[in-house]
């Protein structure tokens, strides 16, 4: 410290100028080195009357500086003045020991030097032109020196002192410890965070002292305050990294306050190192995904560092009243989800000092959607699905957007299943997603309903059945925007249509149905069976459309299927049904039928013959009892004829019956039955 204190003066006393006199001599306290530059001279100039003249000042003094000092333990004691000039003549004068200003008499020693060619002057050992005999000097004596500058020119010299004496001084440690046991403390530069900052220097007082008992610190704005003691900084004030501020170490003795190790000074400096920083503001700015009011944001990659400040610590908050609390620190701020807001950072650096700063969460621009709605055609082999174009659908009026497509809002926003191809997809009506993003891949989500339009049919065109020699209309009704038939029509109905297959091609708007129609050839009624009792005929009649009618003529109808009175032989009958269509004839032969055979083998009546109706297909002829058991079955083998036998035995005389069956030939094969009675009388 003491080398540091010494370059402190050396420097200070060139810089400064304090003149001085005798009763206000600078105190020199140990064998330290001094410089210093008078310019000018005290207020007590040295007496030149009623005292012997020195010889080294006659003329009196100049630019001139008083020093005291005390020897602390006895021997020889020499100095040298240097000037910082050589060419400058300095003098000088020692009085003592143990002088009182006001009774100064000739000096004890003075020299000068001259033409000196080193400019030095001085106390030695050896003496020569320049240089006077060193003093023998006891413990405990007080001495003055006055250099004086002779040509009063205001350039400086140094001062140091030699021997084996000792000059007495509180602060050095060669006294046993006996004022100072331990070494004071130079503060290190002291860091700041705000340039200026407010700063109390009575803080740092404990650390320079280091326990010393009895010594006091006084700072100051500049040396000058410090050398002259004045203005010493007593409360906080503004300091700046770039001010070297001073500090004065004094004793102050417990006993004697007015003793000279009172005005003993170490002095030293105090700087401050500027560790304060600064950081950007920062925007940071994410998607909007889907417009649902927030975005997910790496705060840590904000550039709020610009010049890469290294070692910091960086903490998040939502508000700055939180980060002045220190709550709700954000803790993700890699993956952190806002709404646009200005969130603050608090950063630290390796000297504890911070700055805050803030950064802006923004939006990119917003994705503009709408639901839309597509229509399309249903698919003829698949009515209830169509072909729909998605990339067709007007979901937002902004351009230089990309689109993708998905079933399902889970999969649009997973970014799953994407519909591909998106302009040739087959589905029934349902609702469909697209995922519309911009060139910051920010998106945004919409529907798109999709309806199959169904076909639509004439609900007054219907199937028509008619006679097969008539003709009719077929109408599809009005309320389509055009018609096409398949027979080249383009009206609405067409008429003189036979019976057949068409169609109409019905557009509605966009879509086109095809419509089958047919006009059927009436079913005819069929004579199922004719059931001939005598001369009595019942006709059944199925098919076609009742109510059927009846004739034997093809003029005369009735709704009565019983003809009575018929002639023998052959007999027409007409049927027709609701359409009134050409009628339906069937002809049948009313036999000539045979009530009694006497089987006596006179070859009158002998037997019952019907084999002239062996022409009709599935003729049958059967005899049955009173009890209804069949007793006998004529068929062609037996030429339809029976003799009144059964088995080859001959029956009792009595009353059987009989039925006549055939299929006659004709479209509706219709089944004939005679039935009757016949009396057979055997002759035992």
């Amino acid at each position: 410290m003491k080398k540091l204190l010494l370059l402190f003066i050396l420097i200070s006393s060139q810089l400064f100028y304090s003149q001085s006199d005798c009763t206000s001599a600078i105190p020199i306290c140990g064998n330290l080195d001094i410089s210093y530059t008078p310019n000018g001279h005290g207020s007590q100039e040295l007496p030149t009357s009623n005292v012997p003249p020195s010889l080294c000042l006659k003329s009196g003094e100049h630019f001139s500086v008083w020093y005291k000092f005390t020897i602390a333990t006895p021997g020889t004691l020499n100095f040298v003045i240097d000037a910082n000039v050589d060419s400058n003549d300095y003098d000088f004068a020692v009085y003592g020991p143990n002088p009182v200003c006001s009774e100064l008499l000739n000096p004890i020693r003075c020299n000068y030097a001259g033409s000196s060619p080193t400019g030095n002057t001085g106390l030695a050992a050896q003496t020569n032109t320049y240089f006077e005999a060193e003093l023998n000097v006891l413990a405990g004596e007080v001495y003055y020196l006055l250099v004086d500058n002779f040509q009063s020119t205001a350039n400086g010299f140094s001062l140091s002192f030699g021997g084996t004496a000792s000059l007495l001084t509180p602060f050095d440690h060669q006294f046993a410890n006996v004022y100072q046991p331990n070494p004071f403390v130079a503060p290190l530069p002291i860091k700041i965070c705000i340039d200026p900052t407010i700063f109390n220097f009575n803080t740092l007082s404990p650390g320079i002292i280091n326990g010393n008992a009895n010594f006091q610190v006084k700072y100051y704005l500049n040396a000058s305050n410090a050398l002259d003691e004045q203005n010493p900084i007593t409360t906080p004030i503004a300091v700046s990294a770039n001010t070297t501020y001073y500090y004065a170490v004094s004793y102050i003795d417990p006993i004697n306050p007015v003793s000279f190790l009172n005005q003993c000074r170490e002095y030293g400096t105090v700087t401050f190192v500027d560790r304060s920083f600064k950081l950007s503001t920062a925007t940071l700015t994410e998607c909007n995904n889907n417009n649902k009011g927030t975005a997910v944001y790496n705060l840590t990659a904000a550039a709020i560092n610009p010049t890469s400040i290294p070692n910091l610590v960086l903490k998040y908050y939502p508000s700055m009243a939180d980060l002045n609390a220190g709550t709700n620190e954000i803790l993700n701020p890699g993956n952190y989800t806002s709404a646009e807001k200005t969130v603050y950072v608090k950063a630290t650096n390796q000297y504890d000092c911070s700055f805050i700063t803030q950064i802006q969460l923004k939006f990119y621009p917003t994705i503009v959607v709408n639901p839309a709605t597509l229509e399309s055609c249903f698919i003829e082999t698949a009515i209830t699905t169509a072909k729909f174009d998605l990339t067709s659908a007007v979901v937002t009026s902004q351009s230089g957007l990309t689109k993708k497509f998905y079933r399902t809002l889970a999969d649009a926003n997973n970014g799953v299943n994407e519909i591909i191809p998106a302009d040739n997809f087959i589905t029934a009506s349902t609702d469909v997603y697209v995922k519309v993003f911009d060139t910051n891949q920010c998106w945004a989500i919409t529907k798109i309903t999709l309806i199959v339009l169904p076909p639509v049919k004439s609900t007054v065109l219907k199937d028509k059945t008619i006679c097969m020699e008539d003709r009719t209309t077929l109408d599809a009704g009005p309320g389509f925007l055009s018609y096409e038939w398949s027979t080249g029509a383009t009206t609405q109905s067409i008429s003189g249509v036979a019976v057949g297959a068409y169609w109409v091609k019905l557009q509605t708007g966009k879509c086109y149905t095809i419509q089958d129609v047919n006009v059927y050839a009436s079913d005819q009624p069929v004579v199922s069976s004719l059931d001939i009792a005598n001369n009595t005929v019942t006709i059944t009649a199925n098919g076609g459309v009742p109510a059927y009618q009846y004739s034997t003529d093809g003029t005369n109808w009735q709704t009565s299927n019983v003809f009575a009175g018929l002639p023998r032989g052959e007999n027409t009958f007409y049927l027709k049904d609701s359409y009134d269509c050409d009628p339906v004839t069937v002809t049948i032969t009313v036999p000539n039928l045979v009530n009694a055979i006497t089987p006596n083998g006179d070859n009158i009546n002998d037997a019952v013959d019907y084999s002239a109706l062996a022409y009709k297909k599935d003729l049958i002829f059967t005899v049955y009892n009173r009890y209804g058991n069949k007793i006998y079955v004529g068929d062609k083998i037996r030429n339809y004829k029976w003799d009144g036998t059964s088995g080859g035995k001959k029956i009792p005389t009595g009353t059987y019956w009989y039925s006549i069956t055939w299929t006659e030939d004709n479209r509706s094969k219709t089944q004939i039955k005679y039935d009757g009675w016949i009396l057979v009388k055997n002759r035992e």
